[in-house]
């Protein structure tokens, strides 16, 4: 089956099952994004250098908790 046969088929689909097509299609990037990036930031992966960073930055007490970066981020208009 070729590509442009599943477009044609897609095309044919009704709305809904072109929207559950299209979820599905979306959690399998996300899966394979989220596997990427767990080798990415997996010791020897290429990011392996910014968690370490990060962890000597935390531990010469150089961060602060989240809560607090957000309680003294700016509040936006609506």
């Amino acid at each position: 089956m070729t590509v442009e046969t599943l477009k044609e088929a897609i095309v044919g689909l009704p709305q809904e099952e072109r929207h559950s097509l299209a979820a599905w299609i979306n959690a399998l990037d996300y899966d394979d994004w989220d596997k990427e990036m767990a080798k990415d930031f997996s010791p020897g992966g290429s990011g392996a250098h910014l968690v370490d960073q990060v962890k000597r930055e935390i531990a010469a007490g150089k961060a602060r908790p989240l809560e607090e970066g957000f309680a003294k981020r700016p509040k936006r208009g609506r």
